[in-house]
């Protein structure tokens, strides 16, 4: 520390990406006009680079060659530099991630890119080490490379660059065909399951060898094929492959099993971003929200199916390594934690896992205590460190660790069952349980004297939705009203902090500050397509865990608004970024569910929830439009959008919707209540009917005010269409009828 050498003007911005950046020697410009300008002016490229802030492979970059002060004079000389938090601008990232995607096969952060005055893509990649390699030109010597280009061949490099975005508009424009309509939807989910389970790890689970990452989206499809197909090998086949995977990530070491210590006999707390390995055991370190958000989600699904407690506590970890460390004290969610740190206070480097791994002797001087009853000479590390694979040189192999920054390191992994650790030390199991919680407690206690990772504290409000989502829905499946006040709150906080209620519109993110206060940007982000889909699914699953009619109603305005901003009206479908900014030069729609689902296939369902809510029938009109134009990818490669696929058996199977009349504070209502969030029933819609006619449900659905109590009991109705079935007052012939 000290007075730092150099300060550039991403001072004065909230990203806290950003931020890092602003003491480089590049004279980093933020996206916007007076970087435009400037390359217009001066006729000069402009080099993109766009990350964030918890991305390793950013940090490399960044003390490689954009500290380098030799490196930051040939940018400054020769290129208009801008920086870019990916995940304030996904519109910005989306753009130019297609670009290089297209052009080289791959992608990823940090993404490099070089761009006209006028800000078309030419040249692209992602992370560059600073010099030559034998397998890698360096950066150095492609900036020098592509000055050159623009000095001596600036026309044929302008052609070029125009070439390369009529040929992005043309490959990435998705539209319905004709008079396509939605597609079969069998065709689709058999397709989808098939190709899944070709690529279905038999031993590990998951759905790839390496790297391996969590897809919620694949086991959200497989719960509901399994769902419609619960009396078939396929479907039997479908949940074993969606449990498996589950069991095998919460084993390994994406994992870290320190940090929580409650009654989880594994010790599990929150999930990194993704394995690097086929075994899921060392991950890049980072925790990202909507991890959390989504295998919440998950697991309290598993929960649903199984009944096993185990994905219960996992999701009781989870909630709370949020509650905790990911929370602002306002209500919302921090956007992630970083993979690098200090390994100790005196250190002058930061590492990837620093603060997540082990050496054995650490492990050995924290544990010496004798095991009473135990094998003769028994130490706890003797016990902890075999039922977590802990080796004396460390476990991870070095084809995993390219800069030897976890050698001689173990990533914790349970690598036995509590049931063989016991056997092998003579232990009862629940001796073992008491023994790994102490275990895990002590070297709690001694990480947290160590450096914690950097904290992401911008808050996005799609992520937040994904977060709303699981605590809603793990409240509702385990039966635990504080995860639905936790919520509650964060949709609060939606509402006073990325919501403009003059214009009805949501805002992209806002900031922790100083004194912990929440500041915007001088000119705040307006939301996205993804921000709109995912707090409106999050704005559904709170009214369902909660029954408050605000939510509703805010989701339907949302959805009045997303349709406005978005919608395409001639291809279909919605797309990513409203119209107007002449800085983006394409306007896409997402193709491709990945770590986070896309968002039109999310809003597929929204939509159909929608309407069933409101009784407003354009909504699954609509539905089906986005259905057609995804109809040929859905048909050929429905593994690339498993959340559309599982959302084409969600349309043409009709939502029910579930009516329960009776008081909400009632003991009976409850008791029904209870039966119909402890189903896993992926196309229903939950609904109380309280007697309230002037009610916001009342004025939108006025069926409602037909349906009655039988007997004074609390009472359900199944309808489909508007149209009820007879009146239902026994809790078990209700959970018969919510079979899908």
């Amino acid at each position: 520390p000290g007075v730092p050498r150099h300060t550039n003007r991403l001072i004065n911005e909230k990203s806290p990406y950003l931020l890092q950046h602003a003491h480089n020697p590049v004279d980093w410009y933020p996206w916007g006009q007076e970087a435009f300008d400037k390359a217009k002016r001066e006729n000069k490229l402009i080099f993109l680079s766009v990350g964030y802030s918890t991305c390793h492979w950013c940090h490399v970059m960044e003390e490689e060659s954009f500290k380098s002060k030799e490196i930051g004079e040939i940018m400054n000389e020769h290129f208009v530099c801008i920086k870019v938090d990916r995940e304030e601008r996904p519109d910005v990232d989306k753009v130019y991630m297609t670009f290089v995607q297209v052009t080289s096969g791959g992608g990823g952060w940090p993404m490099s890119v070089w761009l006209t005055p006028d800000l078309k893509p030419f040249a692209g990649g992602t992370y560059f080490p600073p010099e030559d390699g034998v397998h890698r030109v360096g950066f150095r010597t492609v900036l020098l490379r592509i000055a050159e280009q623009w000095k001596e061949n600036k026309d044929a490099l302008l052609e070029s660059s125009q070439r390369i975005l009529e040929a992005l508009r043309h490959t990435s424009e998705i539209r319905v065909q004709g008079q396509e309509s939605s597609p079969p939807p069998k065709e689709v989910m058999d397709t989808c399951f098939q190709q899944l389970s070709r690529s279905y790890d038999e031993d590990y689970g998951g759905f790839s060898k390496s790297p391996k990452f969590p897809t919620p989206v694949n086991l959200n499809f497989l719960f509901t094929y399994w769902a419609l197909h619960r009396t078939t090998p396929e479907g039997a086949r479908a949940l074993q492959m969606a449990l498996h995977t589950l069991k095998m990530m919460a084993h390994g070491g994406i994992h870290d099993h320190i940090g929580q210590v409650g009654a989880n006999p594994w010790g599990i707390v929150a999930f990194h971003r993704y394995s690097t390995d086929q075994h899921w055991h060392v991950p890049h370190f980072e925790k990202m929200l909507y991890d959390q958000g989504q295998l919440a989600a998950m697991y309290s699904r598993a929960f649903q199916i199984s009944g096993d407690e185990f994905f219960a506590d996992i999701v009781r970890d989870i909630l709370l390594y949020v509650s905790r460390d990911l929370s602002d004290q306002a209500g919302g969610f921090y956007s992630a934690e970083d993979a690098d740190s200090y390994p100790t206070s005196t250190s002058g480097e930061k590492r990837e896992g620093a603060f997540c791994v082990w050496a054995a002797e650490e492990l050995r001087a924290l544990l010496p205590d004798s095991v009473e009853g135990a094998t003769e000479g028994t130490t706890l590390g003797d016990v902890f460190m075999h039922h977590y694979g802990v080796e004396e040189t460390g476990n991870v192999d070095p084809m995993k660790d390219p800069h030897q920054e976890l050698k001689g390191k173990n990533v914790l992994i349970a690598r036995s069952s509590p049931e063989l650790t016991a056997t092998r030390f003579g232990l009862e199991p629940g001796r073992l349980s008491a023994l790994l919680q102490e275990c895990r407690q002590r070297l709690a206690t001694a990480r947290a004297q160590r450096p914690r990772p950097h904290l992401d504290t911008k808050m996005l409000a799609a992520w937040n939705g994904l977060m709303i989502s699981g605590f809603a829905q793990a409240g509702a499946a385990l039966a635990e009203q504080e995860y639905v006040s936790r919520a509650a709150q964060a949709a609060a906080f939606l509402r006073t902090h990325l919501f403009d209620p003059k214009s009805g519109r949501l805002l992209r993110s806002c900031y922790r500050g100083k004194d912990n206060s929440v500041e915007q940007s001088a000119v705040p982000i307006q939301g996205f397509l993804e921000d709109y889909v995912f707090v409106i699914q999050a704005l559904f699953d709170l009214y369902e865990a909660s029954l408050e009619q605000g939510w509703l109603e805010w989701a339907l305005h949302l959805q009045h608004m997303q349709d406005k901003l978005f919608w395409d009206p001639k291809g279909f479908a919605y797309f990513s970024t409203e119209a107007g900014d002449p800085s983006l030069l394409l306007r896409l729609k997402d193709d491709q569910d990945g770590a986070e689902p896309t968002p039109n296939s999310v809003t597929v369902t929204n939509l159909l929830r929608a309407a069933l809510y409101s009784g407003h029938m354009d909504w699954v009109k609509k539905a089906g439009q986005i259905l057609a134009a995804f109809s040929e990818r859905l048909q050929k490669i429905p593994i690339t959008l498993p959340e559309m696929a599982r959302a084409t058996a969600v349309f043409h199977h009709t939502l029910k919707q579930v009516v329960i009349c009776g008081d909400p504070q009632g003991e009976d209502t409850k008791e029904m209540l209870h039966c119909v969030r402890s189903v896993f029933s992926p196309n229903k819609v939950l609904m109380v009917a309280d007697g309230d006619s002037a009610g916001f449900l009342y004025r939108q659905l006025p069926f409602l005010a037909s349906l009655e109590r039988k007997d004074g009991k609390a009472t359900a109705y199944i309808c489909s269409n508007f149209t009820c079935s007879l009146p239902v007052t026994s809790v078990q012939e209700l959970r018969g009828m919510l079979s899908p």
